[in-house]
């Protein structure tokens, strides 16, 4: 088995991790292993914006972005990283437009900012224009820039590498081990700081937003070394998805001025939030299309609602909207200048995710014990600034924010132990060795894509925009029934060398592990907030759950912990639309 050294390994090369790799480039060996080729992260899908108070169009505070995200996230944000958040988004966005960002400009050549959903201004009275963009391809443009910049720094790239196992023993992170796609064989990566930087995990649903690369492998590897993950229950469904397979469709095409309609040509988000419209935060908009189609005012009867465009003008489509208007056409044969898009509700982002520090420091246990030398940032990262519901543009801002803030934590902590190597835990390779063997010589009779199939097209149906104690129910006897599947799958390819079989088979054990921690969170959640909607617990129960959900998988079920959530301004009041 091969084995590399560096004082640094990063897991995954999207904005969060290639902004730690470049905090560490230059004072230390430090390499980012990735999945995919470093541009193809699921990052650069990004559209809308990146939110900061840079008030370049209209007056804006991080006080007013403080108060939106704190709302946003139905008060289950922990409040001094959410500061944290809004507060370090000005120096971060002028720090990424030095680096070379290709921002859109003002005609004064000052920083170009649009409205987006659920930011307004002075403390919640009208919608504010913070999101700072490169037209519809923001995290486009800041992939590439970090990417180039990582490249010029000398950061060394392992590229198409599958993370297999996590190297933690008596909570000290020793690296991890990888599954090398184009050559065949284990890596060991031996490191004396690790960041896992693995992305989102909405492939777990049909409907999604995401690539087909999100399976949510950072997360399977934590699970599987014993250590928790925090507040799985809450993941976004984004309003705007493409008709059918919820291709994103940016927020920004609302916060432009786009309306939605359903079958009678009607303006329905005035039943669900008067004052916002379209603009409220992503939950209440995607609850309101999501009723409107299950009331039967889909357009045509079917699953469905129109997001129209058309009267802002062709000029203004192709100058902020190119990328949606060539989604559209390619996607679903719509000229989104002349006709409106089809869109539905699509799985999207996840809250939850291994809990950390404001440092990025992975945490064991509710009580805040580390793991010494494992560190996290990105969608797989719960440190929690999103709470219950994530406002858009704050996606990309805390993958900068908290990718940069790790990537100092991980500078520091190497520096202060200079030549201190930890021991690699041997029963953990030899497990992955087991397992890869193993999964190679499947010959069972059950399909590998069948079982992903029914997981996804289950968990829209039983655990999406609306939940019930049936439904969840029924889709966790689902999970584990696919689970006892998955025991006798059969891999028709035998080879090692990009062997497509072997590593969907690896997907789909992440997929199963932690979409059991996911239904199981949503079944013990008994209330609604934010994205978590129960319909037969229709209320915010403050009372009960204002708190963190911490859930490990041991002797076979899984358990649960509990953790005060930081308030350290914002008491929960109602949120008003």
């Amino acid at each position: 088995m091969r084995e590399h050294r560096h004082d640094v390994v990063v897991v995954g090369a999207g904005i969060a991790g290639l902004y730690a790799a470049l905090m560490t480039s230059d004072y230390m060996d430090t390499a980012v292993v990735s999945k995919v080729f470093p541009t193809r992260s699921h990052s650069g899908a990004a559209q809308g914006g990146c939110a900061a108070a840079l008030g370049n169009e209209e007056e804006d505070s991080w006080e007013w972005h403080f108060y939106d995200t704190v709302r946003g996230s139905d008060y289950l944000g922990d409040q001094d990283a959410q500061e944290i958040l809004v507060r370090e988004a000005i120096p971060v966005m002028y720090e990424m437009e030095h680096l070379g960002v290709p921002f859109s400009r003002r005609s004064d050549w000052r920083l170009a900012q649009r409205r987006f959903g659920g930011h307004l201004k002075d403390f919640g009275k009208a919608p504010v224009m913070r999101a700072c963009c490169a037209a519809d391809r923001t995290g486009h443009a800041q992939l590439h820039t970090l990417y180039e910049q990582c490249v010029k720094r000398g950061v060394r790239f392992y590229n198409e590498l599958f993370v297999v196992d996590l190297l933690v023993k008596d909570r000290i992170c020793s690296g991890m081990v990888a599954w090398d796609i184009i050559n065949g064989g284990l890596v060991v990566f031996h490191a004396r700081a690790t960041m896992f930087a693995t992305g989102g995990y909405a492939r777990a649903w049909k409907v999604t937003s995401n690539s087909h690369s999100n399976t949510g492998d950072g997360l399977g590897a934590v699970i599987r070394a014993g250590l928790p993950l925090q507040d799985m229950e809450f993941v976004q469904f984004h309003p705007t998805g493409l008709f059918p397979s919820g291709i994103l469709i940016t927020e920004g095409a609302r916060g432009e001025g786009g309306h939605l309609k359903n079958k009678d040509g009607r303006r329905f988000m005035e039943k669900y939030a008067k004052d916002k419209m379209e603009l409220a935060p992503r939950d209440i908009v995607s609850r309101g299309i999501q009723t409107e189609i299950d009331e039967g005012r889909g357009i045509d009867g079917k699953g469905y609602v129109h997001l129209d465009i058309t009267h802002l003008g062709a000029d203004a489509i192709l100058e902020r909207l190119p990328q949606i208007r060539e989604m559209a056409l390619k996607f679903a044969n719509v000229e989104c200048i002349k006709e409106p898009i089809p869109i539905l509700p699509t799985a999207h982002y996840a809250m939850g995710g291994i809990p950390c520090t404001v440092w990025g420091l992975v945490l064991s246990d509710t009580k805040g014990t580390p793991v010494e030398g494992f560190y996290v940032a990105g969608e797989c990262a719960c440190v929690s600034v999103h709470g219950a519901n994530r406002l858009g543009c704050n996606s990309t801002l805390e993958c900068a924010v908290y990718g940069r803030r790790a990537g100092m934590a991980m500078r520091k902590w190497t520096l202060e132990n200079e030549g201190c190597w930890p021991d690699i835990p041997g029963e953990t390779v030899e497990r992955a060795e087991e397992d890869i063997q193993q999964l190679l010589e499947a010959s069972g009779k059950e399909n590998v894509a069948d079982i992903r199939n029914t997981l996804q097209e289950s968990m829209v149906i039983n655990c999406g925009v609306f939940r019930n104690e049936t439904k969840i129910k029924k889709q966790l006897d689902m999970v584990h029934e696919l689970q006892q599947r998955f025991e006798n799958i059969g891999i028709t390819y035998r080879g090692t060398k990009f062997n497509t079989d072997l590593t969907d088979a690896l997907e789909l054990r992440n997929l199963l592990q932690f979409s059991e921690l996911i239904v199981a969170g949503a079944l013990e959640r008994k209330e609604c907030r934010g994205s978590h909607y129960r319909v037969d617990y229709p209320f915010r129960d403050d009372k009960n759950w204002h708190k963190h959900t911490f859930a490990w998988k041991k002797d076979g079920t899984v358990v649960f912990d509990y953790k005060p959530v930081v308030i350290t301004k914002y008491q929960p009041e109602e949120r008003k639309y």
